[in-house]
């Protein structure tokens, strides 16, 4: 099962994944977790480009084929083997992340986006994405006062931005409901995690 978390910045998807895939493990699941761009040696230095404040001038197509370079990467070198092995795959953004940020937030054209990504993942698509929802504004000062959260060249393209990509999101959601799972990003961390683990302990095959 691939199951894949979406949000605002500042929303804690790190934080609940972890303890996600802790709690899975516990459960016996083998699990593995994930984020993007990242997690293979090549996509962790695609990520440092991309997230780098040095990097202001990068072009929103730009932007698309890096993410889309490193996700191609993280599927065939960990995800689809993984998925084959049988195991759990957590990931912390996927390809929903460049339709909200550089479809809706940028302006980009969202069906040219899709077909970019179906060349990059082979259309591998979640069965499970669960959106931590926040308000853009309080996500972005939660992740500003956190010494350490990265603050990333995308963080700071202001919040008109990251309206227009939360707007996105909601928009993506509608577009496939029998995916996504929204929950409140505001409420108390463990409070959060006890809402995930039923979500997804409700949609887990049987053990192996």
């Amino acid at each position: 099962m691939f199951i894949t978390f979406e949000g605002p910045d500042g929303s804690g998807k790190t934080t609940q994944i972890t303890l996600l895939a802790d709690y899975l493990t516990g459960q016996g699941y083998s699990v593995l977790q994930l984020r993007e761009p990242g997690a293979t040696r090549i996509g962790e230095q695609i990520r440092e480009a991309l997230h780098s404040r040095a990097n202001e001038e990068m072009h929103p197509h730009t932007e698309v084929l890096l993410y889309s370079a490193a996700r191609a990467q993280i599927v065939a070198e960990m995800i689809r083997p993984a998925l084959a092995e049988g195991k759990l795959v957590l990931c912390d953004r996927f390809y929903d992340s460049t339709l909200a940020y550089q479809g809706y937030g940028h302006g980009l054209d969202v069906e040219t986006l899709r077909q970019i990504t179906q060349f990059a993942t082979g259309g591998l698509r979640p069965d499970l994405t669960i959106f931590i929802d926040i308000d853009p504004e309080a996500g972005l000062l939660r992740r500003q006062g956190d010494p350490a959260a990265e603050w990333n060249r995308l963080d700071a393209l202001g919040l008109a931005f990251h309206r227009r990509v939360y707007a996105g999101y909601l928009e993506l959601m509608r577009a496939e409901s029998e995916r996504w799972v929204k929950v409140d990003g505001s409420q108390p961390i463990e409070a959060l995690q006890a809402e995930t683990q039923r979500i997804v302990a409700a949609r887990l095959p049987a053990k192996p």
